[in-house]
């Protein structure tokens, strides 16, 4: 049992097939019941389960697992007594899962028990022992965490102490070497940081040199080396105005470009901090700095597997770095640039799913070949992501080798046809199909400045200075998310009315005057793609709201989109079943938790009148019928879909944003693991479909976006909370505009449709909250 896991084990890390580390978990728990209290290899087996269950851990993200394999740990630690030859490798591998609970979940018990363990660990293994310098380090760096937590001088003093005797130990020629001379530099800053010690800053720069050294072009570490350097020499530049300090910094992030291993998260970082630094003393290299952050970004990205659980490492890489590139480009007049740049850097999740699933799948289907070099590329993505994470080794001449074969593969995947951009970013040209049916106008919210660029299908972008700070967007932002609370109250409609006039008076006008210069006919069709804090807030109810002066809605017809190469991949994929349309219709209005919802039988009711008779197959499920399998089943077989029930979504984990069903939540990270033929259209008749994640906007993680990015060309959703009576007075209209001259569906006219109802609801004097509510996103 204990061979047979160790071996699937080995294939999990080779291959990455999660069913081996599963199946591999299960025998280890085997073994272990065979191995009871007293048998001499319980403590070996437990250690087993546990080292297991972190990889686990590791690749998905379970809390339990990470528990549990802490809880086995200290099973196994208490098997092997004072003397014991394995107990030092216990204590450390006990420590060691402490502080990924720590860093997970910020408990100080479990960073100080780390510590002390740590400790024990190291008393056991005497001056001469192969492994000392590795325990210094790992007592060290946990010292430094708590340091960072707490700020304890004492802390970050032995801290540095122990990294000095490490280093001792790792004498020229130790392959480790380097990495002990920048954890004393780092260190060494943050006492300059905290004590102002000009002598500790300078000593970290000639240890920083030291290491960079070592770290020859090719290496791993050599770009953290390099930020780090760079990042020091600023800091001194800041102090004393040394300009050679600040001209050694930019040469340091000059050679970044020119890295030749897979990307890691420190080459972004370095990237990142490039840019900032750029920004901060106006230095003319800024616009390449962003063009190399966000290439590292799409390099890294493509090695994560497209779990949820990367998620968090997406969404921390790419805060505000795409937004400030679009400012940047703009402020250098490269207006096509910042287009490529902002649509690198956002809904960098969707992207990549989106990415991954129809290449591969097209490579896979392409021949045989092609699926050979599709499953050698998912291999190799698989051990260099987690060579990356390996952090207790020197993993360079790994990770190197690694590289150079997932470039190999790269390389004869684009020599296929059709392959020739495989894993490259869209350029300019490609994305301006995005406004062959109408403009689309990107509005940017950076801390640089503020935006809106109208692409065109057939110029250059066009600029629109907009007068506002994002500071002021994210407040109007907050403002608007706290009366969407209130509506329904008696006082709200003065302040959404405000709201409105606010964003007219500095966002929209300004676009809608100089769209009406670019000679776009008022009645027709435009795209928002709005970034950071404008995607939550609804442009497309904007106006003056004053009599005899129109608003938004009266001029021109909206629809939005997240990025404009979603938009433009609706655009082509038209269905091959458009000839037969298969139509189902869900309602939930007695959900397991939640309150009824009335109007969702008669709602239902009303879509099947209208359209029974049309459509080549029409499925109602209500009630009883309508749980999580059978809406994943009904969506398997239909390409159209109407959706009625309660929209729950969740702002601090946003893949568990779900629609109700009778037996529970059908959730996001649900929908993008189905793999749907041709969808063409959704309704979602339900609350708060379009409302994202706060702190992440511009990855758009909500339910009307996992729709579109599973395929539906088309989707309407909705903003806030919806009123039941309101949603079937929309939707009967609605469908009677969705269908064409020739009594087909056209998914096209869902805009125009959506745009006729709400007209309709006007004249009903409807409350504005409900009459805005509703958004097209897609064709």
């Amino acid at each position: 049992l204990n061979n047979l896991a160790l071996s699937l084990r080995n294939r999990f890390t080779e291959r990455g097939v999660p069913s081996d580390l599963d199946e591999s978990i299960e025998l280890h728990r085997a073994a272990l019941l065979l191995r009871p209290p007293g048998h001499s290899e319980r403590s070996s087996t437990l250690n087993n389960v546990a080292i297991s269950l972190r990889d686990r851990f590791t690749q998905r993200g379970l809390p339990s697992d990470l528990d549990e394999c802490i809880e086995l740990l200290r099973a196994a630690l208490l098997l092997l007594p004072h003397g014991h030859s394995e107990r030092s490798l216990s204590l450390n591998n006990l420590a060691t899962s402490l502080q990924d609970r720590f860093s997970q979940r910020s408990l100080p018990s479990d960073l100080d028990e780390c510590i002390e363990l740590y400790r024990a660990a190291l008393l056991l293994l005497p001056h001469g022992h192969s492994e000392r310098s590795l325990s210094l380090n790992n007592l060290a760096l946990s010292l430094r965490n708590r340091f960072t937590e707490r700020g304890v001088p004492s802390d970050l003093d032995e801290c540095i102490e122990l990294h000095r005797a490490a280093l001792l130990l790792r004498p020229m020629g130790h392959s480790l070497r380097s990495q002990s001379l920048i954890n004393i530099a780092i260190s060494l800053r943050d006492r300059f940081t905290q004590r102002g010690v000009s002598s500790d800053l300078d000593e970290c720069i000639e240890l920083h040199r030291a290491a960079l050294l070592l770290l020859p072009r090719g290496h791993s570490e050599r770009s953290l080396s390099l930020n780090h350097l760079a990042t020091s020499l600023q800091d001194r530049f800041t102090q004393r105005n040394i300009l050679s300090d600040l001209d050694e910094a930019f040469s340091l992030f000059l050679q970044l470009p020119h890295i030749s291993h897979a990307v890691s998260r420190n080459d972004l970082n370095a990237a990142k901090s490039w840019a900032t630094s750029a920004e901060k003393t106006n230095h003319g290299s800024a616009l390449l700095a962003y063009q190399t952050a966000l290439k590292f970004l799409d390099q890294h990205v493509t090695l994560l597997s497209s779990s949820s659980r990367h998620f968090d490492v997406v969404s921390m890489a790419t805060a505000s770095l795409a937004v400030d590139a679009f400012s940047c480009g703009i402020r250098h007049d490269a207006l096509t640039t910042a287009v490529e740049l902002v649509e690198q850097g956002r809904a960098v999740f969707w992207t990549h799913l989106a990415r991954f699933r129809t290449t591969l799948d097209e490579l896979s289907m392409d021949s045989h070949t092609s699926a050979a070099l599709a499953e050698e590329f998912k291999q190799l993505s698989f051990r260099l992501r987690n060579a990356f994470d390996q952090s207790t080794e020197d993993q360079s001449s790994q990770i190197r080798e690694l590289t150079m074969q997932w470039d190999d593969v790269v390389s004869r995947i684009r020599m296929l046809p059709d392959f020739s951009r495989f894993l490259q970013p869209p350029l300019f040209s490609d994305l301006q199909k995005a406004a062959e049916e109408g403009p689309v106008i990107i509005v940017n919210a950076s801390q640089y400045g503020c935006d809106a660029l109208i692409v065109l299908s057939d110029q250059d972008p066009v600029h629109v200075p907009i007068d506002i700070t994002r500071t002021e967007v994210s407040e109007l932002s907050s403002e608007f998310q706290s009366v969407t609370e209130q509506f329904g109250c008696s006082d709200h409609q003065n302040k959404l009315v405000g709201i409105l006039r606010k964003l007219w008076h500095d966002i929209v006008d300004p676009v809608v005057q100089t769209l009406r210069m670019l000679n776009v006919r008022p009645g027709s069709r435009i795209w928002w793609c709005p970034t950071a804090e404008f995607t939550l807030l609804p442009l497309h109810a904007a106006g003056p709201y004053e009599r005899n002066r129109d608003n938004l809605s009266q001029i021109y017809i909206s629809s939005y989109t997240p990025t404009l190469a979603t938009l433009v991949h609706a655009r082509r994929s038209v269905s091959q079943y458009a000839s037969t349309q298969y139509f189902v219709a869900i309602g939930q209005g007695n959900p397991d938790r939640g309150k009824e919802l009335r109007c969702v039988a008669p709602e239902l009711a009303a879509v099947a009148q209208r359209l029974g008779p049309i459509v080549s197959s029409f499925t109602s499920l209500q009630d009883s019928l309508a749980t999580v399998q059978g809406a994943l089943d009904a969506l398997n077989h239909n390409q159209w879909l109407h959706l009625a029930c309660h929209g729950m979504p969740n702002r601090t984990q946003p893949f568990e944003s779900s629609f109700t069903m009778r037996d529970g939540p059908l959730m996001i990270k649900d929908i993008i693991r189905s793999n749907w033929q041709n969808p063409e259209f959704a309704f979602l008749s339900a609350c708060h479909t379009t409302v994202t994640d706060k702190e992440s906007p511009d990855e758009s993680i909500h339910l009307a976006a996992a729709m579109q990015f599973s395929g539906f060309r088309s989707v309407v959703g909705s903003m806030w909370s919806v009123d039941d009576e309101v949603a079937q007075e929309v939707v009967s209209v609605f469908y009677e505009n969705l269908v064409d001259d020739s009594g087909k569906l056209d998914c096209t006219r869902a805009a125009v449709a959506l745009h006729k109802a709400v007209k309709k609801l006007r004249h009903n004097n409807v409350p504005l909250e409900q009459q805005i509510v509703f958004v097209h996103i897609g064709v």
